[in-house]
Formats: C-alpha cells, sequence, structure tokens
C-alpha cells in the first residue's frame, strides 16, 4: 500500500470524501454502486434479494436482453471470441466495426461515422481534437461533465453560455474574432432536467456565426423523432448539426460511443483522435449487439412511441401530485425535493416500498436543487406506473416534500 499522507491538498480531497460516503452509510443514506444482480424484463430488478421495480434505467427502449441483440453478440463472440489484436486503427478493425459505422451514419443521416471504447470518451476526444490553441467553443452550462472536459483538455478558449439562452451565446459569439474557429457544443437532451435544447434557433445561430455544431444525443437517441432518429427528426431539421455525437451504452445496450457527419471530418478523427487511434477496439460481441440494437429501432417503432407514452402519463401524474419535474419533456424525469437529505430520505421511502430510483445531489446538481432523477422506458406497463406514482407521492407526503 502507498503512504497515505494527513498535510497536503490530495489528501484532504480523499480524506473529505470518504468521510463523506462514510457518514452516509452510517446513516443508511448510501445508495451508489447498488449491485443490481437480476435484470427481469427489463422493468423489474432484483437487488439485495428484493425485486424492485426500476425507474433507474437508461434502457429507454427496454432493449436489455432483447433476444435478437442477445443472439448478435453470442454469434460475434463465437465467432471472433472476446476480443481483438489490438487498437482499430492497426491491427483491431473487424468487419463488424465497419458494418456498425455504416449501419450508425445511415440511422442518423450522416456521411460516415466513427465508434469509440465509451461515451465520455467519444466527447472527450472528439471536442480537444476539433478545437485546439487559439480556436473558440462554447458550451451550454448543464451539458455534460464529459463535454465540459474536453473543452477543458482543447486548450481552447472556453466559454459557457446561459442554459438554452440563445440570446446569450449571440452575444458570446458576437465577441469572437472574425477569423477564429468557433465549435459550439449542447445536449440534445439534458440529463439531470430532461429538457430539450432549442435546435432550431441553436442552429440559426451557429449558421449566421460560422460555428460548427455539434449535439451530444445520450439521452435523445431513440426516445425523440417518431422514428427514434434523434434531435433533427424531431425538429424536422435534417442535416442541420454538422457533429452528431451518441452513446451505445443508454437506449443501445451495449457500450461505446460514436460520432457521425461528413466523411472528411469522419476521415480527420479516424486518424487524429487520440481517444480512438489510442485506445483498444470495441469487443466483438459488443459491436454486434450495438449493430443489431439499431436494426430493432427499426424493426420495432413501436418502442419509441411507448417510450413516449410511458413519459408523458409519468410526468403529469407527478406534477397532479404536486411534484417538482422542472421542465422535463422526455423521459429523464427529475423529482426535485430541494437539501440533500430530503433527496435521500425521498429515496429511502421509495426504495423501502419497492421502487428502485437514486438521488442526485449536489454539486452534480445546484445547492437547493437535489433531487430524484427517475427514468421511464417502453418496457412499463400502465401498472408499474401507476404504482410508482403511488409510492411517489407517499415517499413525498412522508418526507414532507409535498404535503
Amino acid at each position: 500500500m502507498g503512504l497515505i499522507r494527513s498535510d497536503d491538498g490530495i489528501s484532504k480531497r480523499i480524506a473529505a470524501m470518504c468521510e463523506r460516503v462514510r457518514a452516509a452509510q452510517a446513516t443508511d443514506q448510501y445508495f451508489f454502486n447498488m449491485p443490481v444482480s437480476e435484470l427481469r424484463g427489463g422493468s423489474r430488478v432484483l437487488v439485495d434479494g428484493r425485486e424492485m421495480g426500476m425507474f433507474a434505467s437508461y434502457s429507454y427502449l427496454g432493449l436489455i436482453g432483447h433476444p435478437r441483440i442477445t443472439s448478435a453478440a453470442q454469434s460475434a463472440l463465437t465467432k471472433y471470441g472476446t476480443g481483438t489484436h489490438g487498437v482499430r486503427i492497426l491491427a483491431g478493425t473487424l468487419p463488424v466495426h465497419v458494418e456498425l459505422e455504416a449501419k450508425i451514419a445511415a440511422f442518423k443521416g450522416a456521411e460516415a461515422a466513427l465508434t469509440f471504447s465509451s461515451g465520455y470518451v467519444t466527447n472527450l476526444t472528439c471536442v480537444s481534437t476539433l478545437v485546439g490553441r487559439h480556436d473558440y467553443v462554447f458550451s451550454d452550462k448543464l451539458n455534460h461533465a464529459s463535454i465540459v472536459d474536453g473543452c477543458l483538455l482543447s486548450g481552447a478558449k472556453f466559454v459557457r453560455f446561459r442554459h438554452k439562452d440563445m440570446s446569450d451565446l449571440e452575444a458570446r459569439l458576437s465577441e469572437t474574432p472574425a477569423e477564429a474557429a468557433k465549435l459550439v457544443v449542447s445536449d440534445a437532451v439534458f440529463s439531470m432536467d430532461g429538457d430539450v435544447t432549442d435546435l432550431p434557433n441553436l442552429a440559426r445561430v451557429c449558421r449566421q456565426s460560422g460555428a460548427w455544431l455539434m449535439i451530444d444525443e445520450a439521452h435523445s437517441l431513440g426516445v425523440l423523432g417518431d422514428g427514434g432518429h434523434g434531435i433533427e427528426e424531431h425538429f424536422n431539421l435534417p442535416g442541420v448539426v454538422d457533429i452528431k455525437m451518441g452513446t451505445l451504452s443508454k437506449t443501445i445496450p451495449s457500450i461505446g460511443g460514436y460520432i457521425a457527419g461528413s466523411a472528411e471530418m469522419v476521415s480527420y478523427l479516424r486518424h487524429q483522435a487520440r481517444g480512438y487511434v489510442f485506445s483498444a477496439a470495441l469487443p466483438p460481441g459488443q459491436a454486434a449487439a450495438a449493430l443489431e440494437a439499431f436494426n430493432v429501432i427499426e424493426d420495432e417503432a413501436w418502442r419509441v412511441a411507448a417510450v413516449k407514452r410511458n413519459a408523458r402519463t409519468f410526468i403529469d401524474g407527478l406534477r397532479s401530485r404536486g411534484l417538482d419535474t422542472l421542465q422535463t419533456e422526455t423521459a429523464i424525469v427529475p423529482v426535485v425535493c430541494g437539501e440533500d437529505e430530503l433527496a435521500y430520505q425521498m429515496t429511502r421511502a421509495c426504495q423501502r416500498d419497492g421502487l428502485f430510483v437514486l438521488p442526485v445531489v449536489s454539486p452534480a446538481v445546484p445547492a437547493g436543487q437535489a433531487r430524484l432523477r427517475a427514468t421511464v422506458t417502453a418496457a412499463h406497463t400502465e401498472e408499474e406506473i401507476a404504482s410508482a406514482l403511488e409510492i411517489f407521492e407517499r415517499a413525498g407526503k412522508t418526507t414532507g416534500v409535498i404535503s
């Protein structure tokens, strides 16, 4: 074991976090990293021997365990084994990787696509590869941490604009030197609040200022648009996004991330993006699972309609009971509690009643805005949603979140 110091900044930060964890565990308020031993039917899970309703899943279309996807992964494992010979650019590319990228490009209406080993790495490496010193990158204040980290790593002038405030973005862009390269990045669906970015005006502002537009579709793929193709389909604005980013670990039940766009831009990333060049290839089973998941989405469009219907029922039900869900309009449904302690109490009450939900507290969200971030999927039945609403109401009244 290494020497643990007690008098320097690193040790103090470690000690402070460990003490916070210990205090939460001591008061039965630690709910993170809970082992889920079984996934049952897409909407139920087994946790510590108890079956619970799952309302913390990113599997928005209920595709985890889909027989076609599982079979595709098993076939790839049988054919290729569990890994490849290395990084994609040298010995790691398999036909399934090429097929997956062609499928993503077609699904997103792009010329080409490139896959990465994780969604976080996708944002980190894409932003930091496309912009650098003397460039400008503009980020919505509620963007995901992976976008923020990519902006910081890039070395570009990092400018954050007020959440979905196009006037603020316009003003900040107007202060940029005309000759500077400019990149604007935004989530499509914001992961803590569930609201949708204003793509029509965002695209307009970028076009007028000569800025590139990158959209993170981690939480909009499969959720927005009649066919689940994402935010461009949702607003009927095909082709307005220059850099289409998404993950393969939420709606798509696999692992990794992707960038889709012009053939030239994708080729540039394929040869310059350090997170691609120096990272091992996606395991063949995971690549095959992701590929088949896109096929399933197209073949079973009823799932897209179902998640939208379930989200609307859930949001309306919570609001009618007096619970604050902010401005969400998607499958991510924040239930605002206020102080961190209330969020912990609300989580404990819900979990004791058989509902698997988790708290999000400061500093992940602003102080006083602690919440339970619930999610709904296409796999939830009307009865499961009705039961969850009753549990939330009881928990809200028990904790004083609602009267």
